[in-house]
């Protein structure tokens, strides 16, 4: 969902309490998506309620003797706003309820055919109405015009069966949420430019997220500026230049946000889970690839709630404190995996034999300009990837840990996951535990959007993103469907204030206005090297840019190691907006 904003300053900010503003604007996300209420009787009366509620339903899965002091350790973990799970688990853990945990699904690969399409349809609006976003191949479909065979006539092709999700999507919402999809197709099917281009209609798929599922053989077409094959069925059933296709799908992100890209060789090549599943399509944010019906819960680490004398020389991040912090989320995200309500048995049956999880962060922006390192350059890509490497490690060493105790996931293979490039890369003594140990966890780290649950730990920075603006105007869907604008101060900017009065602020304050989409590649693929799945991240790009340097954005992508591009331009045709 998109939601209009006005750019303030911090400056022309009325003199008022911010932090109690600061305050306001978090409690308006609590109660308007994570408060329990019992036919419109509030349960959690406070934050507080609910972070108890979710820590008793959680730490409930412990053994007598761990179960006290995990719950304090998890407690104490999201009260600071140091470590938040996903919105699934806020909203729903502990409660009566008949929701998911998981916040992305995959759906199974669908059948080319009627029954299979609309059996499809069925499970997910089953999965999106107990609050699950998923991911759909539509790649399976056949393409317009080709024949039936049994009903001699020709087929409607992947958009209309498109068509038919959206339409069962719009009608469906679990308290202010509504349905999100994903849908992706391959590169090479029949139907790719009508893929490319569906969204031009107004109005059309408008509760789908679309991307194209790139080939290595496509990018190296689109190089070599060679004809590109259309095949369906192992049958070539249409030719079009590769650099054509490519030209299309950069004018439809130039004009429409969309499709986006996904590097799929790439996707698969680096799933440690590889030796025995393919992926082929994201949940609707694209942080997490999943094999047909596979779900995953996700939690993320605050890192500017980490960082130690922020705005000063001695400004570090407590990187104890943050291995500590992976070692409570791995262990809460497990157990959620057994408590948590699946809506179609085969989601539940894929969850528990390989137990994917997915760690992430947010307030990455907030946290580089309290050490004094501007987003985008050279340093800040470098810190940003020592910290996932830290993650990452840390990580797998309690996943490690976990399999001590509860055992490895079912169907690990620990031959054939060793040796996978995201186990080879890990610090020796993790390696060595993996090997003595294995793995509760078939994957583990993904860095989703944030949104609500950056603006619930006070406005930071959400995911890996920039700091948008120091202060901006924005409107918030209410339950009964009106929006109320609201001002909101980006965390870091209050802190400074805080700290440092009226000294204009550092160099290290940059927002989104003030970057190139080359600084957010470069941090982009500078976590994508420590990530398990994927990284939902939009470059932004100022509508002045050229479409020629704008189409350079998705091949460095490319070149430098992303599994995925989105971009977003703002123009006349989709607005100025702010992603929510």
């Amino acid at each position: 969902m998109r939601v209009g904003s006005a750019v303030l300053q911090v400056g022309d900010m009325p003199d008022i309490r911010r932090e109690a503003v600061q305050s306001v604007v978090a409690e308006d996300v609590w109660k308007n998506k994570y408060q329990y209420t019992e036919d419109g009787v509030p349960i959690d009366l406070c934050v507080d309620d609910t972070l108890r509620r979710v820590t008793a339903s959680i730490a409930a899965v412990e053994l007598a003797h761990s179960k006290a002091r995990f719950g304090s350790s998890l407690y104490r973990a999201m009260s600071s706003l140091s470590l938040l799970p996903a919105g699934r688990i806020l909203a729903g853990c502990g409660t009566e309820r008949l929701v998911t945990l998981s916040n992305t699904f995959v759906m199974q690969k669908i059948p080319d055919s009627i029954d299979g399409i609309m059996e499809t349809a069925r499970q997910a609006a089953i999965t999106m109405k107990s609050g699950g976003g998923i991911g759909l191949d539509f790649s399976t479909i056949r393409p317009r015009g080709a024949r039936v065979k049994g009903l001699d006539c020709a087929a409607s092709g992947p958009i209309a069966a498109m068509e038919v999700f959206d339409r069962s999507s719009g009608l469906l919402s679990t308290g202010n949420r509504r349905g999100a999809m994903m849908a992706t197709l391959m590169c090479d099917h029949p139907d790719i430019v009508s893929f490319v281009t569906a969204k031009s209609v107004p109005g059309r798929l408008n509760n789908f997220n679309l991307s194209v599922l790139a080939t290595d053989a496509f990018m190296e077409a689109v190089q070599a500026g060679s004809t590109w094959n259309l095949v369906w069925d192992g049958d070539v059933r249409g030719q079009i230049p590769a650099r054509e296709l490519w030209d299309l799908i950069m004018r439809q992100n130039y004009d429409m946000a969309e499709p986006g890209i996904l590097f799929i060789d790439r996707i698969n090549k680096a799933n440690p889970l590889n030796y025995m599943e393919e992926l082929r399509a994201p949940n609707s944010c694209a942080e997490q690839f999943l094999p047909e019906n596979g779900t995953c819960p996700l939690a993320s680490i605050n890192l500017a709630r980490l960082v130690r004398n922020p705005f000063t020389p001695r400004a570090s991040i407590d990187v104890k404190q943050l291995r500590n912090l992976v070692s409570i989320a791995v262990r809460m995200l497990d157990n959620v995996l057994d408590i948590s309500y699946f809506p179609l048995p085969q989601q539940y049956e894929e969850a528990q034999a390989k137990r994917r999880i997915g760690i992430g962060v947010m307030g990455v922006a907030d946290a580089l300009a309290m050490l004094g390192i501007r987003y985008g350059e050279t340093n800040a890509a470098h810190t940003l990837g020592t910290w996932m490497r830290t993650i990452q490690n840390a990580s797998y060493l309690a996943s490690s840990q976990l399999a001590r105790e509860r055992g490895s996931f079912p169907v690990y293979d620990a031959e054939r996951h060793s040796s996978q490039p995201s186990i080879r890369m890990l610090d020796p003594d993790v390696r060595n535990m993996v090997k003595k140990y294995g793995m509760r966890n078939g994957t583990l780290t993904s860095i989703a959007p944030t949104g609500s649950t950056s603006m619930l730990a006070e406005n930071v920075s959400s995911g890996i993103e920039p700091i948008f603006a120091n202060a901006y105007k924005r409107m918030f869907l209410q339950p009964d469907g009106q929006r109320i604008e609201k001002e909101v101060v980006d965390y870091a900017v209050l802190l400074y204030r805080k700290l440092c009065g009226t000294t204009p602020f550092p160099e290290s304050f940059v927002t989104v206005a003030d970057l190139d989409p080359q600084d957010h590649i470069k941090m982009q693929a500078s976590a994508q090297r420590w990530v398990d799945s994927g990284i939902s991240k939009t470059i932004n790009c100022p509508e002045s840019i050229p479409f020629d340097k704008f189409s350079d954005v998705y091949r460095m992508a490319y070149v430098e190691g992303c599994k995925g591009c989105t971009t977003y331009r703002p123009n006349d045709r989709i607005g100025s907006v702010l992603a929510a």
